[in-house]
């Protein structure tokens, strides 16, 4: 294998710790070329389409990139900024607000990188941003509260495929969920109760997840439990733990059984009771995106409304409010633990640098 190729290094650099977040993705733009060539890397994951990769690959190119591309860009249009993406634009967001919380509660050296598991940034861009600020240490933070074979897993596949061509491999640690951390459940919960202040209180509460097909939890995949269990602390929380609280899943796609109660016939179900207010939450999205801003917020209103429904709110989640940044920076500083530190000493560490340097030159070394 050839390595790819590495920065210039020159003694006495200091090592810092990096923190890579990761997230989905999103196209790069709301167009038809674009999406397809998001959905032609996303779909054609193993770990996000279970199929036998021959079928697969003709169904995949012969009718899916084929059709799909044309409805999705019009969809993405619906929610595109003058920014860009919103998924993207909360991101970068984290990325600046995370690496200004940890700098303010760790000394040491400490970067943060964001980067898509589909599109741009990539994971290897944002490795590489990582590894020109020489981070020997990098810790991964996916995006996903709860974990799952398509999500979490495949983030890691894709961090341990980019080390795969590196040379100067950094020692690595990955967060495999926070879907039941007391920080996170806060920053959800305090996010619907300030909505709440503002605009009064439903009649239900649906909380509605990504959903995944039937036989990921059969298999073995722990989603849907923590996604209960997420709903379950976060109702709580807001003292809403009853029957005015209801868990469903989202965004099914072909034809298998997946995850069940679906939103869609919930939202239907109580339109035709003639229910008077229903709010919405994900929390299972760090960003709101297509399936929040366009399927929930959007469809969602529309499917309720149809049905016979009265008031439809969807709340959005948490993106960069303060209680969610602080929910990730802690997530963050309890997984750093004996790589970063309060006490770090930079006029002492620039002196031992120098020394170094100057120790490594005298002994003949180039730079």
């Amino acid at each position: 294998m050839a390595y790819r190729p590495e920065p210039p290094f020159a003694h006495g650099t200091g090592a810092r710790v990096g923190v890579l977040l990761v997230n989905l993705g999103t196209p790069d733009e709301p167009t038809p070329k674009a999406v397809r060539r998001y959905l032609k890397q996303f779909l054609w994951d193993p770990r996000v389409v279970e199929i036998p990769r021959l079928p697969w690959w003709l169904i995949l190119n012969g009718i899916i990139l084929n059709t799909r591309p044309k409805q999705s860009a019009a969809k993405y249009a619906s929610i595109w900024t003058q920014d860009g993406s919103p998924l993207r634009v909360y991101l970068e967001r984290q990325v600046q607000l995370v690496r200004g919380y940890l700098g303010e509660r760790v000394r040491s050296p400490i970067a943060v990188a964001g980067a898509c598991r589909y599109g741009n940034p990539s994971v290897e861009a944002g490795l590489d941003e990582l590894h020109k600020q020489n981070c020997t240490r990098v810790l991964v933070l996916p995006l996903y509260p709860q974990y799952a074979a398509s999500t979490t897993a495949s983030a890691f596949d894709a961090v341990a495929t980019s080390l795969m061509t590196r040379r100067n491999v950094p020692a690595v640690r990955m967060v495999r969920n926070f879907h039941d951390h007391p920080a996170y459940i806060r920053a959800v919960a305090k996010a619907v109760n300030d909505y709440w202040m503002k605009h009064g209180r439903p009649d239900r509460l649906v909380m509605s997840f990504h959903g995944l097909p039937r036989f990921s939890l059969d298999r073995g995949d722990p989603y849907h439990c923590e996604c209960r269990k997420t709903a379950r602390l976060v109702a709580t929380e807001l003292g809403w733990n009853d029957e005015r609280t209801l868990v469903t899943f989202q965004s099914r796609f072909g034809r298998a059984q997946w995850l069940q109660p679906y939103t869609s016939e919930t939202l239907t179900d109580l339109g035709r009771k003639k229910t008077g207010r229903v709010d919405v939450i994900c929390p299972g999205f760090a960003a709101d995106c297509l399936e929040t801003l366009e399927e929930i917020a959007m469809e969602g209103k529309e499917t309720f409304t149809h049905a016979g429904g009265g008031e439809y709110r969807y709340i959005p989640t948490t993106n960069d409010l303060h209680p969610f940044i602080d929910a990730l920076s802690t997530i963050a500083l309890e997984n750093l633990q004996g790589w970063v530190s309060a006490e770090w000493d930079s006029a002492g560490a620039t002196r031992a640098a120098q020394e170094s340097a100057s120790l490594a030159r005298a002994l003949g070394a180039a730079n």
